[in-house]
């Protein structure tokens, strides 16, 4: 096997260490080991990704020396090594962005803790990438949990402590539905590991045995994994969890922790059931009318917010939306612009924080609109990332977005039928209302200060500028490379199942 094929195993394995690592490192040197992490894991995962391009196929890593169906495996493929270099790559502008504004916010004593946390941020996305064990999944979703609560908590005000118990509650009830829902598929199946779990589901779907159960399952595990990933109605932890915290912890749980869950369910619907299964059993039903009803429902909320931050954070109730209706749809085509959707709103979200931090030092640390004008232009850098990323979201050509609810129009007319009228119309709708927020902040960015108002130089370091220019030039990409990148998806998820 060649030594590349082990980087699933080492890039987990080193956010493990690191992790343990820097708990023990003064807050300084904790912050720099996490950038170099997260850089080392993009570099690892994109050198597996070019081989696993370059050879067309995927593989399994046993883990141990007990092969199926007891030991523990990891699979890999070109979906998932594209997927890990993405996580990786905004984590690492987010910590970045966010380094400065972690040194004024949180307690100098803990920060080597938040370091530690978002190390098992990343730990555990990769896990739940890679993983072919059900089982595993789990254990990750539980310390992603704990990590998102400490990053929560880690500015340590009365809200967050707040927005982190509400945001317990519901995760923890998120995660006991998957729990029960993993203890049902075993009991129906004997297997934890997925392709043997497929097996399985296949043989008992087709002999019409334990249809109730089988619905109960799976309907389990995408209430529970919805909960967890914010989904409407189950939402409504939301906008404090993301608009109280630091910007690196409001960047990455909007960017790589709510994506997990719904790449853990992916793989779930996907590689475990069978979308034939699910199709089947009409559950993309339920999913493609969750999406649709936030697809409008994000916007609505995002509308009516008076502070910019927790307009962003409901507008990821809306663009959640969208991943649930493509998949929803249960075809490849809205998989895959499920999946590049996912990518393009990683990229967009956490740059929108990241810059959102810096538009409020702009304007005296106010985060309302009334406070904002001008913002832009007293911080240029930090405007240009807000802007472009708000016109990747709302659908701008040439950047992602645009990109994404084009491939959404065309997996739609692909399905036909009710599906696609629902769909086409909620994307107009969502559009729509996208703009009116969207563009509205930023020509109030740019609009001239009320009389009166002076605004002190803000300081925002240079680590936040380069963060912010690397998230520019990241969203420019996804929409200039955006026929590769869905090539090597699709591809990929040729291999996925």
């Amino acid at each position: 096997m060649p030594f590349v094929r082990n980087v699933p195993f080492f890039s987990i394995m080193l956010c493990m260490v690191c992790g343990i690592s820097s708990a023990m490192l003064p807050g300084k040197i904790a912050r720099r080991l996490t950038v170099m992490l997260s850089l080392a894991v993009a570099v690892m995962n994109a050198f597996l990704l070019a081989h696993l391009v370059s050879a067309g196929e995927s593989y399994h890593y046993l883990m141990g020396h007990f092969e199926a169906p007891w030991g523990n495996e990891l699979r890999a493929g070109p979906l998932e090594a594209l997927l890990a270099v993405m996580m990786s790559v905004v984590l690492l502008l987010s910590a970045l962005g966010g380094m400065r504004k972690m040194g004024e916010q949180v307690d100098g004593k803990k920060q080597n803790i938040v370091c530690t946390m978002l190390d098992l941020m990343l730990a555990a996305t990769l896990s739940m990438l890679y993983t072919n064990d059900l089982f595993t999944g789990y254990v990750f979703i539980e310390i992603m949990t704990l990590g998102s609560c400490a990053l929560i908590m880690s500015r340590q005000n009365g809200r967050t402590m707040v927005s982190a118990m509400r945001y317990m509650i519901m995760s923890l009830l998120g995660s006991g539905m998957v729990l029960i829902a993993i203890m049902l598929t075993y009991t129906l199946t004997g297997h934890l590991l997925m392709e043997n779990i497929r097996e399985a589901i296949t043989a008992l779907y087709a002999s019409g045995q334990y249809r109730t159960p089988l619905t109960v399952t799976i309907g389990l595990f995408f209430v529970g994994l919805g909960i967890k990933s914010a989904l409407f109605p189950f939402h409504t932890w939301l906008a404090d969890a993301y608009g109280y915290s630091t910007p690196s912890a409001s960047a990455v749980l909007s960017s790589i922790v709510s994506k997990a869950y719904i790449l853990l369910l992916l793989k779930i619907f996907v590689r475990m059931v069978g979308m034939d299964v699910v199709r089947g059993l009409h559950l993309n039903d339920l999913l493609f009318g969750f999406g649709v009803i936030a697809m409008v429902m994000g916007s609505l909320s995002a509308m009516h917010s008076h502070d910019l931050r927790r307009m962003v954070a409901y507008s990821s109730v809306a663009q959640i939306g969208y991943l649930f209706a493509g998949m929803g749809l249960g075809i490849d085509a809205g998989l895959v612009a499920a999946l590049y959707h996912l990518m393009v709103h990683s990229a967009a979200k956490s740059s929108l924080f990241i810059s959102s931090s810096a538009l409020a030092d702009a304007s005296q640390g106010s985060k309302r609109f009334s406070d904002l004008r001008g913002a832009g232009k007293r911080n240029p850098v930090a405007g240009v990332c807000f802007s472009i990323s708000a016109m990747s979201l709302v659908g701008i050509p040439v950047l992602g977005g645009f990109v994404s609810k084009l491939y959404f129009s065309e997996a739609a007319f692909a399905y036909g039928g009710v599906h696609m009228w629902v769909l086409l119309l909620a994307l107009v709708i969502s559009t729509l209302l996208n703009v009116l927020y969207f563009m509205k902040t930023v020509i109030t960015l740019y609009r001239v200060p009320q009389e009166g108002r002076l605004y002190e130089p803000a300081n925002h370091g240079a680590t936040a500028t380069v963060a912010m220019c690397g998230f520019v030039a990241l969203n420019l990409l996804m929409g200039i490379l955006a026929q590769p990148i869905v090539t090597i998806l699709r591809d990929g998820l040729g291999l996925f199942v």
